[in-house]
């Protein structure tokens, strides 16, 4: 009955979805589909508060799903700042060996489907969300070293042409230009979608509007850089805290964090760290 009313009455749907939470009739599904709902109508505002009222009547296993759910309505309507410590927290998570309960790959659901996610695919996936989110705020500088920690740990075009963007944005043309390059010469998954192929040459055309290889190179002052990543001290702080806790000699620290340093050096500069 509800999938007809969603099918012919939204406004009717919330109702019932409404009664069947407060019923306590498959509260976490309800809710999901609820929220559904309520974005096609464009109450994501309601949504969000749905979602914050509701989800301690839901699973703990649902908490995750939930808080995906939540980032996507964030960017939807804008809240940025929400958006951004949320990703740093399910980051920390992660970080803290929480997400994956020590498992190199979890089970994610999509649309009634079920998939295995890689300890790397999650990070990366997060990561560049975070980027995008910075990308908002006009902090490219925070956004390019968050992107280029994603692209360390699972590169794809679509995160290139992002991190060439940012770059651009600091005035980093050399840089941006060589990254182009792997895009256009399908060095990098996801090279030979048209989507991506389009916007490389976007990036290409504005590239070549303000700079040319023969003119010197515009250096961003270290006060600025400073600036910037003082904007996120504390979360760049938790990121040291977590490595030192779970250094290599700790059993429990997942194998990715093996491979990747919170704090490594930048292969495009040498006075830059990557959070």
């Amino acid at each position: 009955m509800i999938n007809q009313l969603v099918e012919k009455d939204l406004e009717a749907a919330i109702v019932w979805f409404w009664k069947a939470i407060n019923a306590g009739d498959r509260v976490e599904s309800a809710l999901k589909d609820m929220v559904v709902v309520m974005k096609q109508l464009d109450r994501t505002e309601e949504a969000i508060e749905a979602i914050k009222y509701f989800r301690g009547r839901c699973s703990k296993q649902a908490q995750e799903s939930l808080d995906n759910v939540l980032i996507d309505l964030y960017k939807k309507c804008g809240k940025i700042e929400e958006q951004i410590d949320l990703l740093k927290r399910k980051l920390r998570l992660i970080y803290q060996g929480k997400a994956f309960n020590g498992k190199p790959t979890k089970t994610a659901r999509s649309h009634g489907k079920r998939f295995q996610v890689s300890i790397k695919q999650e990070i990366s996936r997060l990561l560049g969300n975070l980027a995008w989110a910075y990308m908002q705020k006009s902090n490219f500088m925070m956004a390019g070293v968050v992107c280029q920690k994603a692209q360390m740990i699972d590169p794809d075009a679509n995160k290139a042409c992002n991190l060439v963007f940012c770059l651009i944005k600091q005035a980093r043309y050399e840089e941006a230009f060589s990254i182009m390059q792997d895009v256009l010469q399908g060095r990098l998954p996801g090279s030979d979608e048209c989507k991506s192929r389009k916007r490389t040459q976007e990036l290409i055309m504005e590239l070549k509007s303000i700079w040319h290889p023969s003119l010197p190179l515009m250096e961003s002052s270290d006060d600025h850089d400073h600036i910037v990543l003082d904007l996120d001290e504390d979360f760049l702080k938790g990121l040291e805290q977590l490595m030192n806790e779970w250094g290599p000699l700790r059993s429990k620290r997942l194998p990715i964090f093996e491979e990747i340093s919170p704090f490594r050096i930048s292969p495009f500069r040498n006075d830059e760290l990557v959070c």
